[in-house]
């Protein structure tokens, strides 16, 4: 037959285990053996499942537990916005003895079982109860509770550090953004500055020239940058043709260029030759040009009946020449460089007749550099192809054509410099 265990010895191994248990914890540590056999009998166990609170902070203090397993965590502010954790407690701590000895008073926390949590319960009348049997516990509790109290100032004291240390990073955190915040307005305001300065340089409309079709286009990068071109009306037959690059972006790039695009109008109408004009230009930025910002440029006359372009260029791109066909006719060039870069100046100066038919394009290096997804360049001979394959286009569809390629080829990532196009196509 199969033994069974009367009610009685079940009961006597729970206080056994009470006794056990109740030993180990310090404010009971020093009572006599059958004061602790009292409190094993008088004692409730309460069992917490993981995440149960148990202790509501606000709520009248009047009864205190001892923690037999598991693990519970004090919360202050629980379920707000200002929740936070004070400390977690193990077996044979005690938690809510302030209720004990205040009367009336209330929490000052939550408590919840962060694992399955065993308890035992002890009331204010337990508690009286037990200091009129053993008044020395009152001592006893006293010095323990004194203990807790610095160890709850110290945890306070180190949450108020750390609160103070999270509100002064925050408030560095809103210094830096405040003044980024005001850094990239300025920067916004520079920026609508630069693009006004750019746009109101650009050619209001095409020139007319017999003979010739014109087209041009220009699109600023997100920082804008000191791209330019100009038609220079100087007679009834010629005409001034100008593209150029400024370095730096922003304000001062767009001032440099309005300042040398203005020069450049001035000297064009007087100077002897193209090479004469970019020299003067060059010269009188030396003169005023305390920034080290430099230009390269290309200025060339055409001459309407002679079909004929005499240009200098300062370390400016070369233009492409396609003829009729659609085969690129090689310009012969020398060394040539930026204005306001050096004192001594090296211009690459040429005639070159345009052929019946043919198309000049004129660009910046916005265009061969503009970039893909992958971090590859566009790059000058798919420009050329781009040419070759529109040589019969009129002169505004080539550069607007070309814009439409470069804007799909860099897609997927930001445009860094100003794109601009000049087109001639002889008729």
């Amino acid at each position: 037959m199969a033994s069974t265990r009367s009610p009685s010895r079940s009961r006597e191994n729970n206080e056994f285990m009470k006794e056990q248990m109740l030993k180990q914890v310090a404010l009971f540590a020093s009572l006599p053996g059958n004061e602790v056999k009292y409190l094993a009998e008088i004692l409730h166990y309460r069992e917490f499942s993981a995440g149960t609170v148990f202790i509501q902070e606000s709520e009248i203090a009047d009864h205190f537990f001892i923690l037999l397993e598991g693990q519970i965590e004090v919360i202050k502010a629980l379920g707000t916005a200002n929740q936070r954790v004070l400390g977690v407690d193990e077996a044979g701590s005690f938690i809510g003895e302030m209720g004990l000895i205040n009367p009336g008073s209330r929490r000052t926390a939550s408590v919840r079982a962060r694992t399955p949590a065993r308890l035992l319960e002890m009331t204010r009348a337990d508690f009286e109860a037990l200091l009129h049997r053993q008044p020395e516990l009152a001592y006893k509790i006293v010095r323990v509770l004194s203990l807790r109290l610095e160890q709850h100032q110290n945890r306070t004291i180190r949450d108020l550090q750390d609160k103070n240390l999270q509100l002064t990073q925050a408030y560095e955190r809103l210094k830096a953004a405040q003044a980024e915040l005001i850094e990239k307005e300025r920067m916004e305001r520079e920026l609508e500055v630069a693009r006004g300065i750019q746009q109101s340089m650009v050619p209001r409309k095409l020139p007319l020239l017999p003979g010739f079709d014109f087209g041009a286009r220009m699109v600023p990068a997100r920082a804008v940058g000191g791209d330019f071109f100009d038609f220079i009306p100087l007679n009834e037959s010629t005409l001034g043709i100008v593209i150029g690059d400024v370095s730096g972006k922003g304000v001062p790039a767009a001032l440099f260029m309005a300042l040398t695009s203005n020069l450049l109008r001035a000297e064009a109408r007087r100077a002897s030759s193209v090479s004469d004009a970019l020299r003067h230009v060059h010269q009188q930025l030396l003169e005023i040009n305390d920034a080290g910002m430099f230009v390269s440029l290309l200025y060339g006359v055409l001459n309407g009946p002679k079909r004929e372009f005499r240009y200098a260029r300062a370390g400016h791109e070369l233009p492409l020449l396609y003829d009729a066909r659609g085969e690129l006719v090689g310009l012969p060039y020398t060394d040539g460089q930026p204005l306001g870069a050096m004192d001594r100046i090296l211009l690459d100066e040429q005639t070159v007749v345009l052929p019946s038919g043919s198309t000049v394009l004129f660009y910046t290096d916005g265009v061969t550099d503009v970039l893909d997804a992958q971090g590859n360049p566009f790059g000058l001979e798919r420009l050329r192809q781009a040419l070759s394959a529109q040589r019969s286009a009129p002169a505004q569809a080539l550069c607007d054509t070309i814009l439409e390629m470069t804007a799909a080829y860099c897609a997927a990532t930001p445009q860094y410099d100003d794109i601009t196009l000049v087109a001639v196509r002889v008729e």
